[in-house]
């Protein structure tokens, strides 16, 4: 190796040692951490590098220069997950709904779903999966940028619907993913107020489902009566939303197909 070639490896080494004497130290004490595994640690310093838990062990020794954080009367947890949720969906300054044409300004409606992103996070939710609206792509990207603080977001955008024919759905779903969407939703029945029967037909299923497993997606389907729930798991979805009107042989074939 030439002197050049050594004087840039040693520039490299140290700018790496250097990052790392950079990096923050965070220490938790608790009283007790539940790991998720089913144990419980008592009296657990959890130590954190950067962004990274390193270590979590009854009375570990704190490194130098950590902050320390004393919890040691409390209970800590991992982050929770929640798998069905609507962050945009929000209360407008008239403490109803909001459903469009109800007066409510874009920074007031963005004010709101920061709130409830922000909301979410310190509920303990460290990872939510939101099913899903268009204005989940730029607030997941806020949150990404650590501009707002709120969970991990996985999102569908804008779900899907019978009103496409089978091939409209299969293209649909290749623009999803290419419109950065996480997965897939897909409305199969009408509403529980409406009785929850089956919208899209077996055939749509089969197409939006199958084209979401070639391209790597989950498929997440709106799904309350045993025959919607039914069809989804023939057509090989991955998951079912809802179910209120499940039947034993509906469950039974979602366990088979592993849905």
């Amino acid at each position: 190796m030439t002197f050049r070639g050594l004087l840039l490896a040693a520039l490299v080494c140290l700018g790496a040692a250097g990052a790392r004497a950079q990096e923050a130290v965070t220490v938790i004490r608790a009283a007790r951490v539940l790991d998720g595994t089913g144990r419980t640690i008592p009296n657990a310093t959890v130590v954190v590098r950067g962004s990274r838990i390193t270590a979590v062990a009854p009375n570990a020794p704190i490194p130098s220069g950590a902050r320390v954080y004393d919890l040691s009367t409390l209970t800590l947890l991992p982050g929770l997950i929640d798998a069905h949720d609507h962050v945009v969906w929000h209360f407008n300054p008239q403490g109803r709904y909001h459903a469009g044409n109800d007066g409510e300004t874009e920074f007031e409606g963005a004010l709101a779903i920061a709130g409830n992103a922000n909301a979410t996070l310190r509920a303990g939710i460290t990872t939510a999966q939101s099913l899903g609206s268009r204005e989940d792509k730029p607030l997941r990207a806020a949150i990404a940028r650590g501009e707002i603080p709120g969970p991990r977001l996985l999102t569908s955008l804008v779900p899907l619907t019978e009103r496409f024919s089978a091939d409209s759905l299969r293209l649909l779903v290749r623009q999803r993913k290419q419109e950065g969407a996480d997965v897939i939703k897909l409305f199969a029945s009408k509403s529980i107020r409406d009785g929850g029967t089956q919208t899209m037909t077996d055939e749509q299923l089969a197409a939006a489902c199958g084209e979401a497993k070639a391209q790597g997606l989950r498929s997440v389907v709106h799904a309350h009566s045993a025959e919607s729930m039914r069809a989804a798991a023939l057509a090989g979805c991955s998951q079912i939303e809802h179910g209120v009107f499940a039947t034993p042989e509906a469950l039974k074939l979602l366990a088979e197909r592993k849905v």
